[in-house]
């Protein structure tokens, strides 16, 4: 077996808990806004979120996850430094009461 990295691919895992003032339509609008972040910052390749459906209730509060795809960790430096994530940051991590932020290099075991 052996394990290969992929080549110019990372991962910006964003898990999250919203305030329980935040109600669904804001929600709605900061994902909106969130995946809006593609069209305007050029290392970000995509975007995709989701809310916790595991049966196993290991989630430690968290609600929502949110990742996005860059080709480079100095894409992703980029993205952390534009205007518009910044902005945007601000106003999201607001509204949250619990974040857990991760960055990552997919790993596929090859056997």
């Amino acid at each position: 077996m052996e394990m290969e990295e992929a080549k110019g691919v990372v991962k910006h895992v964003v898990l999250g808990k919203f305030k329980e003032e935040t109600t669904s339509d804001r929600i709605d609008e900061l994902i909106k806004g969130y995946a809006n972040l593609v069209t305007l910052i050029e290392p970000m390749k995509s975007f995709h979120w989701g809310k916790d459906v595991s049966i196993e209730n290991l989630h430690q509060g968290f609600t929502h996850i949110f990742e996005s795809t860059f080709e480079s960790t100095e894409g992703v430096a980029e993205y952390l430094a534009h205007p518009a994530h910044v902005e945007f940051a601000n106003l999201f991590l607001s509204h949250l009461d619990k974040v857990l932020i991760f960055d990552y290099k997919p790993t596929t075991l090859r056997c």
